[in-house]
């Protein structure tokens, strides 16, 4: 039995289960919306980028891919994040995203623009790696919750970034949309202000050798999934604001019509992880992976009122699985939630990156929505592979040597 001054603020304790705290977790997620709703700014942009810089299908496809490079180096930040505090680059992502997200209009060829996108790139995998792993040390014995609250906040804000950019390019046109990035860097000077509050990294950790049995049992099922889930996310989420455009819908339009799928997915991620702590993470993830790519084709097969029902649909059922995802990961290996999440981070965004060059390339060859039937195809064989995934864990909660900086 160690003893520990009653004066110290570092408490070696087993949590099991802390409560949920809902401030630090509002805390983080507002940081969560603020560098997603900058980050969806591609999309929209990209008809205009394609037709003022002469760009095929296959480059569109590459600069998605070119943005997803940096994450690979998601598992290093997460180790990192593991042994170490990467506050600071939590706080300045938002910021770095807004700018050079909103610069994307003064790249006067591929090169350049490819170079603002690697650095965007940057910015979000420092953001990502960390925070998800932030908002589970929060989360008590309510990761799926927590996890839920973090991608709702993603997925509004890149609800709310594709009407943000389109309306950014119609009143300032392309070359003009820098003052779009002030609340962005607003965000990470109030970040900067008030993030010394949140608990950073677990000080005591399990030698990574021990949980590698673990980990290799839990990740190659989680690979497939990730890889064959990919088109389907990539498939709309990328390329709907093109396929639109080319068959006649209006940059504003075909802006809130993504914006419109991705409000399906706040819904989707808001309840897919609450559920699961309910239901279990299996039989939710595998409902939804049945139900997404189902939906996807009727988007396709749709005309009139019904693509926008069935695109809200699409949403909800296409990006509820992440969060399910990301609780699971946390769930198997709660001594390395920041590394672990990098993994899972790296996979994702490498798995979308080749996924976003495939539609491309196959959109340049067989046009852009016989391509999309393709990720539906793709889309279903994610539900066998959720069979494949570990069972619940008895105990998924850490033991750290900080719970609060208070």
């Amino acid at each position: 039995m160690s003893v520990v001054p009653a004066s110290s603020d570092l408490e070696e304790t087993r949590i099991g289960p802390p409560r949920f705290r809902i401030d630090q977790v509002l805390m983080i997620i507002s940081a969560h919306f603020i560098n997603d709703t900058y980050s969806a700014f591609l999309a929209p942009l990209l008809p205009t980028l394609i037709n003022s810089l002469s760009l095929t299908l296959t480059q569109a496809g590459s600069l998605s891919a070119i943005a997803q490079i940096p994450s690979l180096l998601n598992p290093v930040i997460g180790y990192l994040d593991d042994m170490v505090s990467l506050r600071l680059f939590v706080i300045f992502a938002p910021a770095i995203t807004a700018i050079t997200m909103t610069c994307l209009g003064f790249a006067p060829d591929y090169l350049t623009l490819a170079i603002l996108l690697f650095v965007t790139g940057l910015s979000i995998a420092v953001f990502h790696a960390p925070s998800p792993a932030m908002v589970a040390r929060v989360s008590g014995d309510q990761v799926g919750r927590g996890v839920s609250f973090y991608m709702a906040a993603g997925e509004l804000g890149r609800t709310v970034g594709p009407l943000f950019a389109s309306w950014g390019l119609l009143t300032f046109t392309l070359k003009g949309m820098f003052p779009l990035a002030i609340p962005g860097i607003i965000a990470s000077i109030v970040l900067f202000i008030r993030f010394k509050v949140i608990p950073m990294h677990a000080v005591r950790q399990e030698g990574i050798r021990k949980v590698l049995p673990v980990a290799r049992r839990l990740f190659i099922p989680v690979i497939g999934i990730i890889f064959f889930r990919s088109f389907l996310i990539t498939g709309l989420g990328v390329y709907l604001p093109t396929l639109l455009a080319g068959e006649g819908a209006s940059i504003l339009a075909a802006g809130s019509t993504l914006a419109l799928y991705q409000l399906g997915g706040v819904f989707g991620a808001l309840l897919g992880g609450s559920i699961s702590d309910r239901l279990g993470r299996k039989p939710v993830l595998f409902a939804v992976s049945v139900l997404a790519p189902v939906s996807v084709f009727f988007f396709l097969q749709s005309s009139g009122l019904r693509i926008l029902l069935s695109l809200i649909f699409a949403g909800f059922f296409s990006l509820s699985s992440q969060p399910i995802m990301l609780a699971i990961i946390q769930d198997h290996l709660p001594n390395h939630r920041s590394v672990a999440n990098g993994f899972f981070m790296a996979i994702s965004f490498l798995c979308l990156s080749l996924s976003a060059v495939i539609i491309g390339m196959l959109g340049d060859r067989i046009g852009l929505r016989q391509a999309l039937m393709w990720t539906v195809a793709a889309g279903f064989v994610v539900a066998p592979l959720v069979l494949t995934l570990p069972g619940q864990p008895a105990n998924a909660y850490p033991v750290t040597n900080s719970i609060s900086e208070n």
